[in-house]
Order: structure tokens, then C-alpha cells, then sequence
């Protein structure tokens, strides 16, 4: 077992392990650490606590210090430069008539580094760019191109739902989500019913998938063969949380389907669930 704290240096950042050594640190203090981008300032979200060995890259880098007053007044003259380097940014681009997005401005604790954010459709030469940038401020400038999702989780925004982006909001790190969770959800595959603000699929279609997928190891799925009290027939409409099923019998291929209940049929042959070749067109850049 070893001893961790975790740290995060955004506020809704993936949670770094580090070593408290002998400091008892409680969530929500401020800490100095020296990490791969030069010495950080970031928030205990996770107190002392030991987990398995296997959960943690050795060797756990120390906490420095807890932040002072000193420490506190850095956070907030960076956090002001941050806002001006912005402007300068978005103006920069403007000059060079690129064709990118200014999204975000980051100035390391140290100041040893200015992270500048931003998207764009394609690929941007920005080398001129970044001269220009490193003569004004004289320090290391690096420039990073995101993604739509990562350009949502920083500017913030509210969801159809009517609430904040989830991304913003709590989710430290993007799930992987599929066109194949909307159609096992039985969810409608119009790109404006499964897409955030982002133009991407809803990060929420990965909160119920271990439930849908319980349910269809026990349910038969749309074009299975089954028996029922009445005889052999196929399902023709699958309910995963009414358990209710429409089977279309065999003795009668006239007749509306008829309902019954998950439990009263017997599976003899199941289907699969695909997302054939024209839903994936359909649907394409939507993974991404």
C-alpha cells in the first residue's frame, strides 16, 4: 500500500497522485509541487489516504510546501496577467490573419511558461505567431491546438438539459462514447437528439450504459426468435425498462404483434444490435 494525496491543478481537472511525505493535508488546501511543467500550485481534492501499489506511478513526486501568503498573491498576479495575455492573444491572431480561436490563456506558477489555447478547423502554421508571442513576454510560449469537447470543458456553457456542461462541471476526464450506446439505449440516432453543444455525442450517454447493458443480457433483442405461451414468433419491439416485448407469432404473421413480458418468453435465438453502414455516414465526426 502506499500513501497518496491527490491534487488537481484545474477546477475540474484530472486528480494527480503525489506524496504527502509527513504533511496531514485535507481537501481543499492549496500545495506547491514540482511537476513535468516546472513548479504548480494545485488544490488537495483527496486527503492522506493509502491505496494499492498498483494504483500509483512510483516514484510519487513530494509536496513542496503548503501555499502561503506569499503563494496565494503569485496565484492572483498570474490569474490577472493570465486576463490581459488574452487580449494580446486574440490580437496576435488577428495581425497574422490566422485562422484560429483563442479559447485560453495559462501562466505557469513559476512563470516560467505561458500555455496558449486554442482551435481551429485545420492545421495552423503558427511559427510567426509564437516569435512574435515570445518577444513581447520574453519567457517560453507554447501553443496548443484543441478539440471542440476540450474547447466546451473550458469556455463552460449550459447543456440542453438546462444545466452546466457535465464537462465543465465534475467530469475530470472525457469517457469514450459511441453511436453504439445511443442505438442500445434505443435513443434516436438524429444528430441533433444525440449531440451536446459541442457538436459531439452527450457525455451523459455513458452514465446508464452498465445498466442498458445488464438489461440486454437479458432481454431479446429486436429480431430474436422466441417462444411464448402462445407459440414461436419474433420480437419486433424491445423495451429494456418495462421488460415488455412485441412479438409478432408465427401461426398468426397477419396479426398485430402482441405484447408480453420479458419473463413469460424463452429466448431461442438472439439478434445483434448493429449500426449499419448509412447511420455510421450519417453520423460521422460525431465519435471524434
Amino acid at each position: 500500500m502506499t500513501e497518496i494525496i491527490g491534487i488537481r491543478f484545474k477546477e475540474v481537472g484530472k486528480v494527480y497522485y503525489f506524496s504527502p511525505g509527513n504533511k496531514q493535508l485535507s481537501p481543499g488546501e492549496k500545495v506547491i509541487v514540482e511537476t513535468a511543467r516546472g513548479t504548480e500550485c494545485g488544490e488537495v481534492v483527496i486527503g492522506n489516504r493509502t491505496v494499492e501499489d498498483k494504483e500509483v506511478v512510483q516514484p510519487l513526486k513530494p509536496i513542496l510546501r503548503i501555499a502561503n501568503a506569499d503563494d496565494y498573491k503569485r496565484i492572483r498576479d498570474n490569474e490577472a496577467k493570465e486576463a490581459e495575455i488574452l487580449k494580446t492573444f486574440a490580437k496576435k491572431i488577428a495581425d497574422h490573419k490566422l485562422k484560429m480561436k483563442p479559447i485560453d490563456v495559462e501562466y505557469t506558477f513559476d512563470g516560467s511558461k505561458i500555455l496558449f489555447y486554442f482551435s481551429a478547423e485545420n492545421r495552423v502554421d503558427f511559427r510567426e505567431l509564437v516569435k512574435d508571442l515570445a518577444s513581447v513576454y520574453r519567457t517560453r510560449i507554447e501553443l496548443r491546438q484543441i478539440g471542440v469537447r476540450d474547447e466546451a470543458k473550458m469556455l463552460g456553457g449550459l447543456g440542453v438539459c438546462g444545466r452546466p456542461f457535465c464537462c465543465a462541471s465534475f467530469l475530470g476526464e472525457f469517457q469514450p462514447v459511441s453511436i453504439k450506446m445511443a442505438k442500445e439505449q434505443s435513443l434516436s440516432l438524429n444528430p441533433t437528439k444525440i449531440s451536446g453543444t459541442c457538436g459531439r455525442l452527450m457525455c451523459c450517454l455513458k452514465y446508464e450504459q452498465d445498466s442498458y447493458e445488464a438489461l440486454l443480457k437479458i432481454t431479446p433483442k429486436v429480431g430474436a426468435l422466441v417462444e411464448t405461451p402462445d407459440g414461436q414468433g419474433q420480437v419486433e419491439e424491445a423495451n429494456l425498462l418495462t421488460g415488455i416485448l412485441k412479438v409478432k407469432l408465427k401461426k398468426n404473421p397477419d396479426a398485430p404483434a402482441a405484447p408480453y413480458k420479458r419473463e413469460d418468453v424463452k429466448l431461442l435465438r438472439d439478434s445483434k444490435i448493429k449500426v449499419n453502414r448509412d447511420e455510421l455516414a450519417a453520423l460521422k465526426g460525431l465519435e471524434d
